[in-house]
């Protein structure tokens, strides 16, 4: 696994390239890549990094794994390439993106113009094994994203962080809230939406949030 990352990540995680833990991590990933499909393609893994860098972080969407079906995953939380039909979390990510700012549905559900403006779409676990969610976590891939928000979260102000479900709350926890603009909600699964995710506003409230502290507002 080459470490294809832009320079302000590569200086960022430094120290994270030279532990014991990420070169076991690149070992399985290899490995894994060499035995059969996995998603993103080798080339996307750091895509979130190399599309957004570190002094250009505005927001912080905390994703879980990659998706693991042919052609979708291509390095961002919740974002799938040009072409390939919505996920039912990203629909109704764009559901409450309509409700909240009176953006229509996109066209695709390529995010990329979203990490151009300075979103950074962060899976805890970067690489999965083709039709088995979850085979790549407990490898490492969630102490180096650990180590990729707690830089933000120490170097930067005024950042927003927008967690997700349970999963992305416990691995946020640690953030300043006196620092940070932290919005946390129901996860946008079809599972827990209803149980506020709709409603939630957190496209409004980041964006309110950043014009507060002189910075431009996402074009969600």
């Amino acid at each position: 696994m080459n470490v294809d990352i832009e320079n302000s990540w590569k200086e960022q995680l430094r120290t994270e390239f030279e532990k014991p833990y990420f070169a076991s991590l690149t070992e399985f990933v290899r490995k894994e890549y060499t035995e059969g499909p996995c998603f993103p393609p080798g080339q996307l893994i750091f895509n979130a990094f190399n599309l957004c860098p570190f002094h250009e972080v505005k927001v912080v969407i905390i994703g879980q794994d990659p998706y693991h079906g042919p052609g979708q995953a291509h390095g961002l939380c919740f974002s799938v390439a040009d072409g390939v039909q919505y996920p039912p979390s990203l629909q109704n990510i764009f559901k409450e993106i309509e409700a909240d700012q009176g953006t229509p549905i996109p066209d695709t559900g390529n995010l990329t113009r979203w990490a151009k403006q300075g979103v950074l779409l962060l899976n805890a676990t970067l690489t999965v094994r083709a039709h088995q969610a979850g085979s790549h976590q407990g490898k490492g891939w969630e102490e180096f994203t650990d180590a990729a928000i707690r830089a933000l979260a120490e170097q930067r102000d005024h950042l927003v962080f927008i967690l997700w479900g349970a999963y992305a709350q416990k691995k946020g926890a640690f953030i300043d809230r006196k620092r940070h603009l932290v919005l946390s909600s129901a996860h946008p699964s079809p599972l827990s939406a209803w149980h506020g995710f709709f409603g939630n506003h957190h496209f409004t409230l980041a964006n309110d949030y950043l014009q507060q502290y002189g910075e431009t507002p996402i074009k969600w």
